[in-house]
């Protein structure tokens, strides 16, 4: 007898599966992943930046990246009546209670020591001052959350600036701002 094609034994196919599933799972994930890039990239590494001419107040919050110094850049341009610096990071002690071009120098002590105790003691100040609009300096990967904390707390129009970001700093950043954010919209919705 001769064997021939249709004469072979074929293995039957395990019950439950079927075929293409894994690659059905495998493109679900890819998809997943290219989702959370996209929304990685628009919330932390490129966020929408920028102000007009002028604003009432420069808020330079506290952390990584060359945020005084471009703050400072801004006063000297005439660009707000305050320069305010979160103590969260390093401030001059002498710059405190000056004048940076014609901005007043205010530097406060954020309580708590972060975004949100940025954001309350912000709000506080504009109410004091009656501001209407701010910028905040800050680094990229900040700059979502940050406003999303100031937006609770602060009823004013809000910009962003940026600095620069190390590029070794940008991992362990982007992880962090998205534990933040999860933190700030599931257990800290508040001002």
């Amino acid at each position: 007898m001769s064997e021939t094609s249709s004469d072979t034994l074929t293995a039957p196919r395990p019950r439950g599966r079927r075929p293409g599933r894994w690659r059905r799972t495998v493109a679900g994930l890819l998809v997943l992943l290219a989702l959370f890039g996209a929304a990685t990239a628009r919330l932390f590494v490129r966020p929408a930046t920028g102000m007009p001419a002028r604003v009432d107040a420069i808020i330079v919050l506290g952390g990584e990246g060359h945020r005084l110094d471009a703050a400072l850049s801004l006063a000297r341009q005439d660009r707000a009546s305050y320069l305010v610096l979160s103590q969260g990071m390093y401030v001059p002690p002498e710059l405190c209670g000056t004048r940076v071009g014609t901005a007043t120098v205010i530097c406060f002590l954020p309580n708590p020591d972060t975004t949100q105790g940025e954001a309350e003691a912000t709000a506080r100040l504009a109410r004091q001052y009656g501001w209407r609009s701010v910028v905040l300096v800050t680094v990229p990967d900040q700059t979502w959350r940050a406003e999303l904390r100031f937006r609770r707390c602060y009823s004013g129009t809000i910009f962003a600036v940026t600095t620069p970001l190390a590029a070794h700093l940008w991992p362990l950043m982007i992880a962090y701002q998205w534990a933040a954010t999860v933190k700030a919209e599931v257990a800290n919705r508040g001002c």
